[in-house]
């Protein structure tokens, strides 16, 4: 009998969702309007303030019962509406594993890229960084501080765009683009306050320094249990994502756009 592992032989019966455990560092903080709003594609639509949302999670991924991914993860989201509902477009996802990666970009249309994480829990002080092509671009640290009287059992969302860029036509696409929305449960067992510092370095390849920190609004420090999933939502024109799909991949040459002062 000979083995082949191009075809998918049984396997145990898995969810739709991924439930996690993360020890996370949330922070919401304000950037400058215009850049806030040059970032979102249609159909979102900037909340009244600019707010980045940006968080650092070290991450159990329990994919089944004999299985459990150890990941560190760095995502940023613009905070927007669509249809009412407040969420996060999605602009960055940097992160361990390339199973992970692959899978999140082709089932929910996640931005995610190949990372090399680095995150130090040492009593109440937490340090994290993100490096990607030998360049970290993002650092973290601070102090775990007291509990917050916030709720530990909440719902966020947060949006990304599914399409398959064309053979044919640079900038085009083959088939539908969807706008997805993420959904993922939080059930934390504390949520506490994180006074510490963020900075970015500059990269060609990750240039999250175009979208400065003008004020931090809150920092918390939280762990506990995370479920994650994602719906469709609706398809949306290719011409609506084109300008934005560089997002994904690693393109040094772009010299983006300028946003008057």
């Amino acid at each position: 009998m000979t083995q082949l592992r191009y075809r998918q032989g049984p396997m145990p019966a898995r969810i739709a969702g991924l439930n996690n455990t993360v020890q996370t560092v949330r922070v919401l903080y304000e950037t400058e309007p215009e850049i806030a709003r040059a970032m979102l594609p249609k159909p979102l639509q900037p909340c009244e303030r600019p707010e980045i949302y940006l968080q650092f999670a070290n991450v159990d991924m329990h994919v089944d019962s004999q299985t459990t991914l150890h990941i560190g993860a760095l995502t940023c989201a613009v905070m927007c509406e669509y249809e009412g509902r407040r969420g996060g477009y999605v602009f960055v996802m940097a992160m361990e594993g390339e199973s992970v990666v692959t899978g999140g970009r082709e089932r929910y249309g996640e931005p995610k890229k190949i990372a090399q994480t680095r995150f130090l829990k040492d009593g109440n002080r937490v340090e994290a960084s993100c490096e990607r092509r030998g360049i970290t671009f993002f650092e973290l640290e601070g102090t775990i501080g007291a509990p917050l009287d916030l709720p530990l059992e909440f719902d966020e969302h947060f949006y990304c765009y599914k399409g398959m860029p064309a053979i044919a036509t640079l900038g085009e696409f083959d088939g539908d683009v969807f706008l997805t929305q993420l959904n993922w449960k939080r059930n934390y067992s504390e949520r506490r306050a994180f006074d510490g510092r963020i900075q970015f370095h500059e990269s060609v390849y990750d240039p999250l320094v175009d979208v400065p920190v003008r004020s931090i609004i809150s920092m918390e420090y939280a762990a506990g249990a995370s479920q994650t999933g994602g719906e469709i939502l609706r398809s949306v024109p290719g011409e609506w994502i084109r300008d934005f799909w560089c997002q994904r991949d690693d393109t040094p040459q772009n010299p983006g756009i300028f946003i008057p002062a």
